[in-house]
């Protein structure tokens, strides 16, 4: 799938920036008695999809296997001037598919993994499961 920014223009830009750089994300799901749930997660955009990992057990994981339809938000946490918000649908991948271990990854967040006392083998089996996100609609 294409991505739906249009890097030549400074909006869309901007939010790819965004979306290559921050380091956490809003991950708004949907429980089974329709309440929201959101989560602040580590992520990694390719520029097309939104790739996220988590424990098998986690709330986002049963909420997704039941209603597959998120929002994602960036927020700048100064004074909220520069919000993003991505609708999307997130697919629970395969076991196997891809974990913490990947180079993109670690490129991003290996400081971090070692800053909470784990190494990329332990996050890699404790966040199993990986979860893709395709966005529908960027604002």
């Amino acid at each position: 799938m294409a991505s739906l920014l249009d890097l030549t223009k400074e909006r869309d830009a901007h939010i790819d920036q965004r979306l290559h750089n921050d380091e956490v994300i809003w991950l708004n799901s949907v429980r089974p008695d329709g309440r929201p749930h959101a989560v602040v997660v580590w992520f990694l955009w390719d520029g097309e999809s939104v790739l996220i990992f988590s424990k098998p057990t986690n709330q986002k994981v049963r909420n997704i296997e039941r209603n597959e339809n998120v929002l994602l938000a960036l927020d700048d946490t100064k004074g909220g001037s520069d919000p993003i918000t991505i609708e999307g649908t997130a697919t629970l991948l395969a076991p196997g598919t891809i974990d913490a271990t990947s180079s993109s990854y670690l490129a991003k967040y290996r400081e971090g993994i070692k800053g909470i006392g784990s190494t990329p083998e332990k996050m890699a089996a404790e966040y199993s499961q990986a979860i893709r996100i395709t966005p529908s609609k960027v604002t």
